[in-house]
């Protein structure tokens, strides 16, 4: 049923999900209405599970970040993105599982008559957190999308793109009111699998998404990006790894992390960490490799970015990889403070200095990693890595290692390359392709959708991978 209706929605282009969606989760023998927690459950962990995936079928990012490479195919690393179908792939899993789901299980929670007020406000708020986490990122990757009138299923097939900046505004005012309707004093969800009913930490995730936005913002509109990221650092960030928006995968095969069935249930060897990557933590020494990388070479060699290379021999990736219960991890406190160290850069009124903000992303990035305090101690007072002497422009400094601690969050380490220009990546070896600025849109949407896609590509300057998004000003 699932592949017959997930068809249909190609077929009814992928902005817009078919309402008989909804039929899989109904069990025709009793039928019932599906309760707003379980389509959120489903909702999120869909998008966990999205981008956590290394499937080269559906999600490429660490490939595209050049944390990875590849060893027999090398079609990816060489950025033919639109030939492999990846935007199609991406765009069903977001607009289909993901967002439609989410959209499902907020009218349900707002019919739901066995909710308290309080209860379906803080429902409410945690949707739209996942909602504006998920919008962020397909405008991130393609660009203008459908946003407005998309998710209408047979009402409009043919939705209109809305501007990205537009979009981005509107998003800011979602997760303000998100974070306000959190109430504290009221109950959430029956099973918080995110933060176990802490109201706290949830309305710390909603101020650090609303802060996320507003960094995007910063070369584009100085103005707004000040102002929205004050407001949002004012009202409690992100502030230790116990707050990370997390999913705790189990470890057993039903509910493992993705990359399980990618690297190990699979039985291929179609990854090895990428020259590029290699070379940079060899060059400082990162401690982080014992983690990151497997121990079968000494020293660690990275697969040449772009090209074939012999499994056997390149380092491999490390064993916490292949573990079912991995974390899936889609913001962190690492994150948060490299992002507070740009700002402190750019002025905004964010409490402590850059450096300091810089040096807590590296810690924050390598405690979550569990590298030894002595560890982290030594590598921080490296003079290629303390603020204070290390080399380059603030940009470069602070690129660098926040690349580097977004290590298996590939879209993460992607943006902040684009972001910052930092740090220097490789051309593919096998074409000496660009790194892509962004994705291009499915070639479903330029057959069934043609006016609004023609419109869109316009807009952006071209439906190209090397059309920057509105944001990516330098």
């Amino acid at each position: 049923m699932k592949k017959i209706i997930i068809g249909s929605l190609v077929a009814l282009s992928l902005a817009s999900c078919s309402d008989s969606f909804e039929d899989l989760n109904v069990d025709p023998k009793n039928p019932a209405e599906v309760p707003g927690s379980f389509l959120f459950t489903s909702g999120v962990k869909s998008m966990f599970d999205q981008m956590g995936s290394t499937s080269v079928n559906s999600n490429i990012f660490r490939l595209v970040a050049q944390h990875w490479t590849e060893t027999q195919y090398v079609t990816e690393t060489n950025y033919d993105i639109r030939n492999r179908a990846l935007p199609e792939a991406h765009w069903n899993a977001m607009y289909g599982p993901v967002l439609y789901d989410l959209k499902k299980a907020r009218e349900s929670v707002i019919v739901d008559p066995n909710l308290k007020a309080g209860e379906k406000k803080n429902q409410l708020a945690f949707i739209t957190i996942a909602q504006v986490y998920a919008w962020q990122q397909m405008v991130d990757l393609f660009g203008n999308i459908p946003y407005s009138r998309a998710l209408e299923g047979v009402d409009n097939t043919r939705p209109v793109y809305d501007d990205a900046f537009t979009i981005y505004k509107d998003l800011l005012l979602k997760i303000t009111a998100a974070y306000n309707d959190i109430d504290a004093g009221s109950g959430g969800l029956e099973k918080d699998f995110i933060y176990d009913g802490d109201m706290a930490r949830w309305k710390k995730l909603a101020a650090s998404v609303r802060f996320k936005l507003a960094m995007r913002l910063a070369d584009f509109d100085p103005a707004l990006s000040k102002t929205e990221a004050e407001a949002a650092y004012n009202a409690g960030l992100i502030a230790s790894n116990q707050d990370n928006f997390l999913l705790h995968y189990e470890d057993n095969t039903a509910n493992a992390n993705p990359l399980y069935a990618d690297l190990y249930l699979s039985g291929r060897q179609d990854f090895v960490p990428s020259d590029t990557f290699v070379d940079y933590l060899n060059g400082l020494d990162d401690p982080r490799r014992s983690v990151y990388f497997d121990d079968n070479k000494t020293p660690y060699i990275g697969g040449v970015y772009g090209s074939l290379n012999d499994y056997a021999d390149f380092t491999h990736l490390g064993e916490i990889f292949y573990t079912r219960d991995l974390k899936g991890d889609l913001m962190d406190y690492s994150e948060i403070s490299f992002l507070l160290a740009e700002a402190k850069e750019r002025g905004y009124n964010v409490g402590s200095s850059a450096a300091a903000y810089y040096t807590q992303g590296v810690k924050a990035s390598m405690e979550y990693w569990g590298v030894a305090p002595g560890d982290i101690t030594t590598y921080l007072a490296r003079p290629d890595v303390n603020y204070a002497s290390a080399p380059g422009t603030w940009k470069e400094k602070i690129g660098k290692q926040f690349w580097i601690a977004m290590y298996n969050r590939g879209f993460e380490a992607w943006s902040v390359y684009r972001k910052y220009d930092a740090p220097g990546l490789r051309l593919p070896a096998e074409t000496g392709r660009p790194v892509p600025k962004r994705f291009t849109y499915p070639v479903t949407e330029s057959n069934l959708n043609s006016s609004n896609y023609n419109q869109a590509a316009t807009a952006i300057g071209g439906d190209q991978q090397q059309t920057k998004l509105f944001w990516d000003k330098f």
